[in-house]
């Protein structure tokens, strides 16, 4: 089948829907790794704090490797890495070895970063063809293979499914989607390889160039509102369900609907967020989801029973939606700065940030209870409301 653009967004959305589910699919069963490895939650915080670390590390690869082989090539290669990684991390709590499925989280998270790279300069290359904007609903097929990698996740434990079963067939599925998304996302006229790979991937290098005087005084509060919108999923990934199992005492299985709920809830923003933005603009958007954040935190810190918690991830995941893409944006127009320098540097220290957060969660729930340091939801959205001005366009006087 010669390739179109039809085609050829097809497989990009197909290949972020795949890059959402992979990981996904192991969050909700994260109360049972938790209990196989008898961890405290400050332990925990830092076990899933593990991923971001290597993903760090990976910052440098992703530029150099998409020029050299095409960033389709890169992001299946990558892939095929981290379902092996994830399917070894299935085994892991069988075995009682620690330093197994550390190792193979890391493994995970620093292929997640180097693929994410990829992903998303062959997303802007398909966007480029199209001459339209696609990139947020690239994102919300993202979401989309969140929420349906942790209801499949959900469902694998409420069925008591082993761990390393379901996260091993899994991983072989997505390898299997993201061949076909590499085939079906070739661009008409375009090989996978060539010097517009070169040109579009200089956004992904870590270090940029030195910085204009006074830049980072605009960069910092556009990473602290990336930071604070971001919470929300984090809070997702790492904690919904410890917390609905925990707090709330639901069982594993519907423990682990929460994150499907909340990515849910944020695939349905993004889809919304770009006519939201055009009609209304992005600072009161981003206001209202800072507000959606901070009254979802506290359903879930205050009220916490199975339905008010779901609303709660619910609020918060809508609430999300456009935070860090409206970050993303409006640092990709900073005045001044080298092309793809602020977007760079925004994504560089948010995920800098995040290596504490986790970490942080844990100690203050094991120093108090989850309770109180899921109030971390409510802290996210009032800074959103603050912060929500740095993504007004720099033309723009209201």
């Amino acid at each position: 089948m010669a390739p179109t653009l039809r085609t050829a967004r097809t497989g990009i959305s197909l290949f972020f829907f795949t890059n959402g589910a992979l990981f996904a699919g192991m969050l909700p069963r994260y109360p049972e790794i938790k209990a196989a490895f008898e961890i405290s939650n400050t332990q925990f915080g830092f076990m899933v704090a593990i991923g971001p670390v290597a993903s760090m590390l990976a910052s440098t690869l992703p530029a150099p490797l998409i020029r050299r082989f095409g960033a389709q090539h890169v992001a299946l290669g990558g892939t095929i890495v981290m379902a092996a990684a994830i399917a070894l991390a299935g085994v892991a709590p069988a075995t009682g070895l620690f330093a197994l499925f550390a190792a193979a989280l890391a493994v995970a998270g620093f292929s997640d970063a180097i693929v994410d790279a990829a992903q998303n300069v062959h997303g802007v290359k398909v966007e480029d063809a199209y001459g339209k904007t696609i990139i947020n609903s690239l994102h919300a097929f993202w979401s989309l293979g969140s929420t349906t990698g942790g209801a499949i996740g959900a469902a694998a434990a409420a069925l008591a499914v082993p761990l390393g079963v379901h996260l091993g067939v899994m991983s072989v599925v997505m390898v299997g989607v993201a061949a076909l998304a590499t085939w079906l996302g070739r661009i008409p006229g375009h090989r996978d390889h060539e010097e517009g790979d070169a040109d579009v991937a200089t956004a992904v290098d870590p270090a940029p160039t030195k910085l204009p005087k006074g830049a980072w005084g605009l960069v910092l509060p556009m990473v602290a509102l990336a930071v604070a919108g971001a919470l929300a999923e984090d809070v997702a990934a790492n904690w919904s369900a410890l917390y609905l199992v925990q707090v709330v005492g639901v069982t594993v299985g519907v423990g682990g609907l929460g994150y499907a709920v909340m990515l849910g809830a944020q695939f349905v923003g993004r889809l919304l967020g770009d006519p939201a933005t055009d009609r209304w603009g992005p600072v009161r958007v981003i206001q209202v989801g800072g507000a959606m954040i901070a009254l979802g935190g506290a359903l879930v810190v205050f009220v916490p029973t199975v339905w008010t918690v779901m609303l709660g991830y619910a609020l918060a995941g809508y609430g999300c939606a456009t935070i860090v893409p409206a970050a993303y944006a409006a640092a990709g127009r900073l005045p001044g700065l080298p092309e793809g320098a602020g977007i760079t540097l925004v994504s560089w220290l948010m995920r800098i940030a995040f290596l504490a957060t986790s970490p942080l969660i844990g100690s203050v729930a094991d120093l108090t209870n989850l309770r109180v340091s899921l109030g971390v939801l409510m802290l996210g959205g009032l800074t959103v409301i603050a912060l929500a001005g740095v993504v007004r366009p720099v033309d723009d006087d209201s």
